[in-house]
């Protein structure tokens, strides 16, 4: 590629206008309600959907759990091959993309530069992709698969050698290439459309190539709706997860054990708090801090685990982990013919629709903070980074775990009996226990914080007609209604409250899941585009 420093602006202008364009302005479908800025109709469709919903749990709870369930059934069994399927497709487009030529493209225009330092990029990437998650499965994923506790990967052995290669295997499976790559799909889209076409930084823009200017009427309309739900639906999931592992936690250390889900209810109110602070504080003074300051407090934990555990041992675990990862990536990619239902249906499915619910919210708050990175940059970053990364995560927390459930150390010797206390489980068999797993409660609290804090901001932009300066009444707005949206279904849903938002969020997967390998045509085609137009515009600077 020829290396410019500085184009002209002229020039520059000259070449904008040969991209795409549209007399769409951002914003324009907006109306001004109580101070609110809100995109009609999308504002309206969509709470009137949330609010339906809420009153269908509460109200409703056995039906609604029929339903819900018997819908994430069908789409379980029906389209299991197609969730597979469109995983790796990602992997694979994103790959290509990065060796293909337009890795040189500069998302933002070829003079852009980057908003944020790489370390904070990193840490907000990672902590809205994966914080909670992490914890919550670090421990009790490979012990599950290991002893077989929902089906075992592959319908290996339990408790065999090969099982044991075969939970960090698919552990990483589950949390490596493939969920990233569905994030890096859409935020590069997101990122490209937005800051190179200088559309509205909602999904709708993405299809652009393919709708034209029907873009901008309901198809588009529809698009965005279903982005937020797919929004709602996953965040409400792992907020879920975070409340229940942070509750389990501090039942497990000090024995507060509230009526139903009393302390949970606590959990969520105190957090919506911090995160009303923190979304109005911006991504500068609000995401950007709690991320690094997380991403901190965890490598402590993580260094701490891993000196107090067997070091040398865990530096040839790590490796092990690595390469059973690419020993087993290709047979658990096969989306046909398995012999392992249970597994794949129980781990494997709901994983896939899980991340794909939550691409429309990490991927636009990647995109959001990924201007003046090249698509190379952006891709390798944000797909190898934190794969690597979660290598030597999910090592260290899992290997101790499984060591202790092989050697019958403490609680762990049984396998496991609640998810959520793994975690909490195997840290009380190292020095120190109460205060690591005070620090462990910490980050859940935080990464539930920053999750809710990149969530709103993410809702609020996408219902705002994709302004990115609205209101900040708005963006406290949408960090209240979450958590009343989460404490209106525990109240009134009881433990039921969280499965049935789990069934949403793998039900709102699939229609989404059809967009994205859509998208993948769509940027693909932007990506031609925008690489045409910049080689005309080099070879005419070079007559300057």
């Amino acid at each position: 590629m020829r290396e410019h420093k500085k184009i002209p602006k002229v020039l520059l202008d000259k070449f904008q206008r040969k991209l795409y364009t549209t007399k769409h302005k951002i914003g324009e479908n907006n109306v001004n309600i109580l101070g609110l800025e809100l995109h009609n109709p999308v504002f309206f469709v969509t709470a009137l959907a949330v609010i339906g919903f809420v009153l269908f749990t509460l109200l409703l709870p056995e039906t609604s759990k029929l339903w819900l369930n018997g819908t994430k059934d069908w789409v379980v069994n029906s389209f299991d091959w197609f969730f597979v399927s469109a995983a790796n497709i990602m992997v694979v487009f994103s790959l290509l993309l990065i060796v293909s030529p337009y890795g040189n493209i500069r998302i933002g225009g070829i003079n852009a530069k980057p908003d944020f330092k790489r370390a904070s990029w990193l840490a907000m990437l990672f902590a809205a992709g994966m914080g909670i998650g992490l914890m919550f499965w670090s421990v009790a994923e490979p012990l599950a698969y290991a002893s077989g506790w929902a089906g075992t990967p592959l319908g290996v052995e339990a408790d065999s050698p090969e099982a044991f290669r075969a939970a960090m295997g698919a552990t990483m499976y589950h949390w490596g290439l493939h969920p990233w790559a569905i994030y890096a799909v859409v935020g590069l889209s997101l990122a490209i459309f937005a800051y190179n076409f200088r559309f509205p930084l909602t999904m709708r823009s993405a299809f652009y190539p393919l709708l034209k200017e029907k873009t901008w009427g309901w198809p588009g309309h529809i698009i965005d709706v279903l982005a937020v739900l797919a929004t709602i639906f996953g965040l409400a999931t792992s907020l879920g997860l975070g409340a229940q592992q942070a509750a389990s936690g501090l039942n497990y250390l000090f024995g507060w054990d509230f009526a139903g889900n009393t302390l949970e209810i606590i959990i969520i109110v105190l957090v919506t708090g911090l995160a009303t602070i923190s979304v109005a504080r911006g991504i500068d003074g609000g995401v950007k801090l709690l991320s690094n300051i997380n991403m901190l407090v965890a490598a402590l934990l993580l260094l701490f685990v891993f000196f107090v555990g067997n070091s040398l041992g865990l530096i040839g675990k790590i490796v092990e982990t690595a390469v059973d990862y690419v020993t087993y990536i290709i047979p658990l990619s096969n989306p046909v013919g398995r012999s392992d239902s249970d597994f794949y249906h129980t781990w494997t499915i709901f994983y896939w629709a899980w991340w794909i619910s939550w691409s429309p919210f990490v991927g636009m708050f990647i995109a959001r903070i990924s201007k003046g990175r090249t698509v190379r940059e952006f891709l390798i970053s944000v797909m190898l980074a934190p794969t690597l990364v979660t290598i030597v995560w999910m090592t260290i927390f899992g290997q101790t775990g499984l060591s202790q459930y092989t050697n019958q150390v403490g609680e762990l010797s049984g396998g496991i009996s609640d998810a959520s206390l793994t975690l909490f489980q195997m840290l009380d068999n190292l020095p120190l226990a109460t205060f690591t797993s005070l620090i462990a409660i910490v980050l859940v609290m935080v990464f539930f914080v920053t999750s809710s804090d990149s969530g709103s901001l993410v809702i609020d932009t996408i219902t705002a007609g994709g302004k990115l300066e609205s209101p900040m009444s708005q963006r406290v707005f949408w960090a209240i209604a979450e958590g009343c949206i989460a404490v209106a279904l525990l109240y009134g849903g009881g433990t039921e409250a969280l499965t049935t938002i789990q069934a949403g969020s793998v039900s709102t997967g699939l229609p989404f899941t059809l967009l994205l390998i859509i998208m993948c045509v769509s940027l693909w085609l932007g990506l031609r585009r925008i690489y045409k137009v910049r080689e005309q515009m080099l070879s005419e600077l070079e007559k300057y």
